[in-house]
Order: C-alpha cells, then structure tokens, then sequence
C-alpha cells in the first residue's frame, strides 16, 4: 500500500474544512499555471480563502505585542500559515492576469472563456484591450485603411484574435474514474481514465475532465 492508498481511504469528512480549502485550492493553483486556457474562476472557494486570510491577518495583529512566550510562538505559527496562504493566492492571480495579458481579446470575445472570468478579471481584459487597441491605432492603425483596422477581424476566414494553444500537450492525473472514454480530436484515439492514472495528453482533449473536477493537471 503506497501514501495514495492510504489518503484515498481517509473519510473526506474527518478532514477540517479549512485543510480541505487549502488542497483544493492548491490543486486549482498548479492546474491553473499548468493549462494552456483561463479556468473557471472558483467563485466560492476564493471568497472562504479570503474570508481565512482576512480573519488570520485580525488574529496576528490582536497578538501582535503580546509578551508571552507561548503567545508569540504561536505568532510566528499564524504569521506561517498566513503567508503561506497570500503567496498561494498571489501566484495563483498572477498566472490568471498572465493569460489575459497574452490573450485578452480572445477572452472577450469567446463566451465560453468569458464565463470564466471573474468580475474584476472581465473589467481588466476589457480596460487592457481598449488600452491596447487605442495605442495601436495611435502608432499605426491610424494609417491603414478603415476596413483593415479592427483587432477582430476575420476576412477571408482567418480571424485576427489569437488564443491560447489548446493542442499543448499536458500531464494530467485522474482523481476519480472517469466514466466516458477520452477521444483526442483530429484522430481514432479514444483511452479510459482510471483513478491515479498519469498521462500526457493534449489539453483539449482533457480540457473538459479537468474542468468537470475529475482530473488534475500535474
């Protein structure tokens, strides 16, 4: 029996709450630096996060002069766990404002991807390309022909908005049994995903198990 063994048999329930948020969101910070696209924002999730480090940051600063030993000791325990978790979250927004920065039109104007973006991340892509787009036409858009003008065209059935590349190859690790089989667009290839199975595959083709939560990127 190895350590997967042994974690898988641990009782979900028995884990606190707040040990639970901390792995789920590490799993969303590694898959969301590791996915070629922007994931789903996890709404609900972030807000507990928060909430904790909010509630942590008004425990330090209550013990924060506190001249017992013990107390201090466990002052420096609290200021740990919170940096530990303000680093988790500022990694985590920075590979999201990194993938609006290279992408910030294809984000806006496929509304799948724009369904992913939280409310400050929409108000950001649509300052960056309204930005981007007026610095453009100051520099030399401006002198081109009107028609030949707009970041979003798609004459001729080539669309000038660039995404991110769905076809990058990933590792992805299934956590559950994945009832339907996997197909790889373009090709016959069709594979089952068992628990604790480990594959390099491309993103697209894995895209929608990561999102439904069955699988992780590695």
């Amino acid at each position: 029996m190895d350590i997967d063994d042994i974690l898988a048999e641990v009782d979900v329930h028995a884990v606190p709450r707040q040990t639970q948020d901390l792995q789920e969101f590490t799993r969303a910070w590694v898959t969301e630096r590791n996915a070629p696209e922007i994931l789903p924002w996890p709404d609900a999730l972030m807000q507990r996060i928060l909430e904790r480090i909010r509630r942590q940051i008004e425990l330090v600063e209550e013990q924060t002069g506190n001249t017992d030993p013990k107390a201090n000791f466990r002052l420096i325990i609290f200021q740990t766990e919170l940096e530990r978790f303000k680093f988790l979250v500022r990694s985590f927004l920075r590979a999201r404002v990194a993938k609006i920065d290279a992408h910030a039109l294809h984000h806006l104007t496929d509304p799948s991807t724009k369904a992913r973006l939280s409310p400050s991340e929409l108000q950001y892509a649509t300052t960056h390309t309204t930005l981007l787009h007026a610095h453009y036409r100051s520099s030399f858009l401006s002198q081109f022909p009107a028609s030949l003008q707009r970041m979003d065209d798609t004459a001729g059935g080539m669309s000038m908005v660039e995404g991110p590349d769905v076809d990058r190859a990933v590792f992805v690790r299934a956590l559950k049994d994945v009832e339907e089989p996997v197909y790889v667009e373009g090709t016959d290839m069709a594979f089952e995903m068992r628990k604790g199975d480990v594959v390099v595959m491309r993103w697209s083709a894995v895209r929608e198990v990561v999102i439904a939560g069955d699988a992780e990127l590695i």
